[in-house]
């Protein structure tokens, strides 16, 4: 039975295929749940500036190198340059304070987080930025700025350059900026992260990255259960509720959310979900004994939406007072 390891890059590095998404994680929780991913098993963990937990993030990862639990050289961190950082001038300021939150000297990955650029937040004024340029103001809202891409590329590829960084990607683009980018670009996106789930299968994004030789990453992975709180999905939308899966899941003595990331890895992405549980810890790693096969897969497939949670153009204006979107 096939176990499903890691991704190769086209540099020859391997992307861990399952990693641990730190979005939303509390940052009372974030050291302890980090050394507790480790001693599971966890080598690969998905961080972001917006996400707030960096600082708490990197308490937890010098506890696990100091007491021999790992090495540096076992793990893969990946993190993310925010909207606000986009010109050229502020992107190695943003991975130095990073790398400073999360105690490393270099970052296996580092992504542009969206394709947004928002005005420059001075850190001594606010860090983590967020996404509204002055939250007192009587009608917070974005202030977009005119940064293209190729710039803040250019900068990217300069962190490889210094040392800061070992491979460049992208989140939350789609095949026209990824077509884009690539036509300039010196040092193309190792690795794209976008939402994945049977939900939101992306066919055609995926077998362009395949043929590109992009490594993708699926965050959110099982789909809505990370949006209840937040309003950005309904109860009945959740895919480990779906008949199907659940059917697949009795049939394979499996878990739904086993079921739905195996489905993941088995379409050949990697994976970071998302729990702050230290017994779901455990069970999202438990997916190289069991395999799904090509007519589960391809039901699991057939469930598909185009049902997008985490969606600018839908969640800027609401919450911040502005109509941005990306994907149309």
């Amino acid at each position: 039975m096939p176990s499903i390891d890691s991704i190769p890059l086209r540099s020859g590095r391997a992307l861990p295929a399952i990693g641990l998404g730190l979005w939303k994680i509390p940052k009372d929780q974030t050291a302890d749940l980090i050394v507790q991913a480790v001693d599971a098993g966890y080598r690969h963990f998905d961080a972001a500036s917006d996400y707030g937990n960096e600082a708490e993030a990197g308490m937890g990862l010098d506890r696990a190198l100091r007491s021999g639990m790992c090495t540096r050289d076992d793990l893969w961190i990946t993190s993310k340059l925010w909207n606000t950082y986009h010109r050229p001038e502020h992107v190695e300021l943003a991975v130095k304070k990073t790398l400073h939150d999360l105690r490393l000297d270099v970052l296996d990955l580092y992504l542009v987080h969206f394709p947004i650029a928002l005005e420059f937040v001075p850190m001594e004024k606010r860090y983590p930025a967020g996404w509204v340029f002055d939250p007192d103001a009587a009608a917070p809202c974005l202030h977009p700025v005119a940064v293209p891409i190729s710039e803040t590329w250019g900068a990217m590829e300069q962190l490889v350059a210094a040392g800061l960084v070992r491979e460049i990607g992208v989140s939350n683009f789609g095949v026209s900026l990824l077509r884009d980018l690539m036509a300039h670009a010196h040092l193309p996106p190792a690795v794209l992260q976008v939402e994945l789930h049977p939900y939101l299968t992306q066919d055609k994004l995926l077998r362009f990255c395949r043929e590109a030789k992009i490594a993708v990453t699926a965050f959110s992975p099982l789909g809505a259960q990370s949006y209840f709180s937040l309003g950005m999905a309904r109860e009945e939308e959740s895919v480990l509720q779906n008949p199907v899966i659940r059917e697949i899941a009795a049939r394979v003595k499996r878990t739904p959310a086993q079921v739905v990331l195996r489905w993941g890895l088995q379409r050949g992405t990697a994976i970071v979900p998302k729990t702050a549980t230290p017994e779901r810890l455990v069970e999202n790693l438990q997916l190289s004994d069991f395999q799904l096969n090509d007519l589960e897969m391809q039901a699991i497939s057939r469930l598909d939406r185009q049902r997008r949670f985490n969606d600018p153009g839908d969640f800027c204006e609401p919450a911040f007072g502005t109509f941005f979107p990306i994907y149309e």
